[in-house]
């Protein structure tokens, strides 16, 4: 399968890697992937000539700032500064409705088709707000959100439960959203992704101790969709 993925690179040493993983690019092999399915671990160890160990999680859905290293010690090292909360990551997204600012506290799924629940903590801070000219069913001129996200914890589509559980729904989400949304917005713009970002990711370098932060701008086709749909 041909490699189409774009993988910026935001900063590199001998210890770590920091990139901004693009949408659609799995982080590692999984078994519902075609056998030759490019994924970030192999795409950045046939770069690098190295061993990629991974600390965290995105989904391949979800696009932006992820760090990774090249070594068991560092990743045992990062990953109890995730453990512990000592990281701090921001999320954009484009949302359904206004959702103002605030937290959501409920429980979530831990996986797929599971019916078990964890505490889950997001927090969240409305941007910017537009009405459409979107309307279906019972819903006239829907608002659009921009929202910055800081979630406290990190269980499996966190974000996306919180928001679908609260009826702001995130644009795009197959899984949890609102699909009629989802197919009018791919109608009027042609965009058709998530539209979820790890927008920044702070942390302490694992060997030096230093904090350092990466930011990655929010996407063009967030914008775009907030734009495309304005009531004129």
């Amino acid at each position: 399968m041909e490699n189409n993925f774009e993988l910026p690179v935001l900063y590199q040493d001998d210890q770590i890697i920091v990139v901004d993983k693009p949408f659609g690019l799995a982080v590692h092999k999984n078994d519902f992937m075609p056998h030759d399915a490019p994924y970030l671990t192999k795409l950045l160890g046939d770069v690098t000539g190295k061993w990629i160990y991974n600390v965290h999680r995105l989904d391949a859905k979800t696009s932006g700032v992820m760090v990774l290293v090249f070594s068991p010690e560092m990743a045992k090292e990062l990953t109890l500064q995730f453990e512990r909360k000592e990281v701090a990551k921001k999320y954009v997204a484009v949302v359904q409705g206004n959702p103002g600012e605030g937290t959501f506290d409920e429980k979530v799924l831990v996986k797929k088709k599971s019916k078990f629940k964890k505490p889950a903590v997001t927090h969240y801070k409305t941007l910017r707000s537009v009405e459409t000219d979107i309307s279906y069913k019972e819903k006239t001129n829907i608002v659009l959100s921009l929202v910055e996200i800081t979630p406290e914890t990190g269980r499996w589509h966190q974000i996306r439960q919180h928001f679908a559980k609260n009826r702001f729904d995130i644009v795009g989400d197959s899984h949890h959203g609102d699909f009629t949304l989802n197919k009018i917005i791919i109608e009027k713009t042609g965009i058709n992704r998530l539209l979820l970002h790890a927008s920044s990711l702070e942390f302490s370098h694992p060997e030096t101790q230093t904090r350092k932060e990466f930011v990655s701008p929010v996407p063009e086709e967030f914008e775009k969709v907030m734009d495309s749909c304005l009531t004129i």
